[in-house]
């Protein structure tokens, strides 16, 4: 080979190791990343909460008197029956002791109505005298009256005589006895505790079950003086439960009655099913942890699972809820991990055939915890990529992290 072609050849042969050094140099290395294969299954929307369980009918059992409240009959957990098992018992309150001022004044008091009564006999003892009198003189005119020797005139007064001597002695009669319950009055105002014998015989008011169940809380236990009205104690039953769960406000504006919840984390196995049957009308201010004021609401739902499938649920108990706010069979999802806002639009990365991320608007639809549903821009069986970091762009080379 002439010396000149030699030289070409050998400089030939330098230039391309140089270019292929330089190229292997500059070449990026592909970016691993986690691939996730799109597809159509069912999906929920739900809103979650935290929940308590409570009894739908609590009947108090409230003192019908002032008084003694007994020591309570029944404990917490015990069966009751309606109109036949005795829940509570109340004494009626014992006259209070008086002090030397009162009792004077007592006394004094019952001697002026013995008095009184007296007035009031003696008036009555007079008025029937002269109804007697008016009577008798009534006769003997109209007999007279009848002889012709009387006129009319002396017999139309005996009459008028008659009655008005007749309604004196009503008149006195209702003295008397307005006299004697005066009387009564003020003598009971001298009874002192362990004075009035009908008291140990009427003794106690008992108060029975209002409905079958079981005594749920008693706040009288021990003996104590009770006003009227006070609550004893409440009764109900375990198994008519419901759960209320306060939600905020802008969550339950979405929800409706008859949406399906999900009950768990109530301590027993599986899951319960529980329906909701009524968002309550007003809302309230609760602080949350964080110390933010939040408007909140209750809604109540409806245990639908039998009572021997939740067997050991309590009232006031814990429990943890999905509410299903929307749901559908065959969603097209795509996780949260991988979209990303480009624009005003959603987009994802998605592996294309070259081995390459490939840049691509979508549109989304509803969305829950995990996924989001995809109205267009994808297909089932695309792979997209999650969580991409700053590295990926559009036509970068990837490689899966697993080696797939």
């Amino acid at each position: 080979m002439p010396f000149k072609a030699r030289n070409v050849l050998l400089y030939g042969l330098g230039a391309a190791a140089t270019l292929g050094l330089a190229w292997l140099a500059l070449r990026s290395d592909p970016v691993p990343v986690d691939l996730h294969e799109l597809a159509r299954a069912p999906m929920q929307v739900t809103v979650n909460a935290d929940a308590r369980t409570r009894i739908a009918e609590i009947y108090e059992v409230s003192a019908p008197l002032a008084g003694i409240a007994r020591r309570s009959p029944v404990r917490e957990g015990d069966p009751v029956i309606a109109n036949e098992t005795v829940v509570a018992i109340v004494e009626p309150a014992s006259p209070g002791l008086l002090d030397m001022r009162s009792r004077i004044q007592a006394e004094a008091a019952v001697r002026e109505a013995e008095a009184a009564l007296v007035s009031a006999r003696s008036a009555l003892r007079q008025a029937e005298e002269e109804l007697n009198y008016a009577r008798t003189d009534h006769e003997r005119t109209r007999t007279l009256v009848e002889r012709g020797v009387a006129s009319i005139t002396r017999l139309e007064d005996a009459e008028q005589r008659l009655r008005s001597a007749e309604a004196g002695a009503d008149a006195a009669a209702s003295n008397l006895e307005r006299a004697n319950g005066a009387l009564d009055r003020v003598r009971a105002a001298l009874i002192e505790p362990g004075d009035d014998p009908a008291q140990s015989t009427s003794c106690c008011v008992r108060l029975h079950a209002p409905v079958d169940g079981k005594v749920l809380s008693i706040d009288t236990i021990s003996e104590r003086p009770v006003t009227a009205g006070t609550r004893l104690l409440s009764v109900g039953r375990p198994e008519d439960l419901e759960i209320v769960a306060d939600l905020l406000s802008t969550d339950a504006v979405r929800l409706r009655p008859g949406a399906r919840a999900v009950v768990e984390r109530w301590g027993g196995a599986g899951t319960l099913a529980a329906e909701l049957t009524k968002i309550e009308p007003s809302g309230y201010t609760k602080v949350s942890a964080l110390g933010i004021e939040e408007q909140r609401v209750d809604v109540v739902f409806d245990l639908v699972t039998p009572v021997p499938e939740r067997s050991g649920l309590g009232d006031g108990f814990s429990v943890f809820l999905r509410i299903v706010e929307w749901e559908a069979d065959d969603v097209l999802q795509v996780p949260l991990g991988a979209i990303f806002r480009q624009g005003q639009d959603w987009a994802v990365f998605v592996a294309g055939p070259d081995g390459t991320a490939r840049l691509q608007v979508i549109e989304l639809g509803r969305r829950n915890d995990t996924g989001a549903q995809v109205l267009s821009g994808l297909e089932a069986g695309q792979r997209v990529i999650t969580h991409p970091s700053d590295a990926i762009r559009d036509g970068v080379r990837i490689v899966p992290r697993d080696g797939e």
